[in-house]
């Protein structure tokens, strides 16, 4: 399985880890943590160090019950790293809903349109149709951050879910834009339960069937909070098993804050799972 981007052809043989850089106020975990340009620099490179395979830029707080910026608020948090990165050598997602931010990282050359939305909003299929080489990630959720945790009523939330990726996958399909430039991710924690979030978890396996390659971001959730009681600077431990464990149902893509730690789990797991006189794989 691969992921073809604007210019990379990701190989995803195996589950590659996704770091995440926010350059957000108010993120839910770690808001305000990479306020100047330098701290943000600083903790991509360490990512990179770390191991991560990609890096997903986003300037604007998707926590539920967050307040929305403006594209231009957006896009003057994001521009200076935004350019820097993508001169290292490395695949670059950049984490946005507004077709105006995407259409300017397009131009920059960003390698993945990372959409909570799924490329809802008005003119983003659009702009995929003028940039159909970009890499897309769909998300699901309903709503708005401020308003998703009042939309959790499913009939069937793997079901549900399941139907909405198929059909904005579709829509993109209708646009120009390939099978093998898409992942999906079900939206752990957008407009969903403790409950369902676990649900979607158990049955992964069930979004991994639709063909696409998976991307999951269980990182420091509050579900995780929920099954744990431990505050978000105490879920690494948790963290990382979810992630290992959506490795384990089929997932190629994680999206982790904690690099390091999540790499070293997925090299345990491959040590493991080799055949007996294999070398270790790395």
């Amino acid at each position: 399985m691969r992921w073809l981007t604007t210019r990379f052809e990701i190989d995803l043989g195996q589950p590659r880890v996704m770091g995440i850089v926010n350059l957000t106020p108010d993120s839910f975990s770690d808001g305000g943590r990479l306020s100047t340009e330098h701290l943000a620099l600083r903790h991509a490179e360490q990512l990179l160090r770390e191991g991560a395979d990609l890096l997903d830029l986003g300037a604007e707080s998707s926590r539920p019950g967050a307040p929305p910026v403006s594209a231009d608020e957006e896009w003057t948090r994001l521009e200076p790293l935004l350019r820097e990165a993508l001169r290292w050598g490395v695949p670059v997602s950049l984490d946005t809903c507004k077709p105006a931010v995407m259409a300017r990282g397009l131009d920059l050359g960003v390698d993945i349109i990372n959409d909570i939305q799924a490329m809802q909003a008005p003119g983003a299929l659009d702009l995929l149709s003028a940039h159909p080489r970009v890499g897309v990630c769909l998300m699901h959720m309903r709503g708005q951050p401020g308003t998703m945790q009042q939309h959790t009523q499913y009939s069937n939330v793997v079901q549900d879910v399941r139907d909405f990726l198929g059909q904005r996958l579709q829509a993109l399909q209708a646009a120009g834009v390939g099978r093998e430039r898409v992942t999906l991710d079900p939206g752990l924690g957008f407009a969903k339960t403790p409950e369902q979030n676990l649900a979607l978890s158990r049955h992964l396996r069930e979004l991994v069937a639709l063909g696409q390659p998976v991307l999951v971001g269980w990182s420091r959730k509050s579900t995780l909070g929920w099954v744990t009681g431990r505050p978000v600077q105490e879920r690494l431990a948790a963290s990382v098993a979810a992630a290992l464990l959506a490795a384990q149902a089929g997932a190629r893509v994680l999206r982790v804050h904690d690099v390091a730690a999540t790499v070293d789990a997925l090299r345990l797991h491959r040590a493991v799972m080799a055949p007996a006189g294999q070398s270790v794989p790395t």
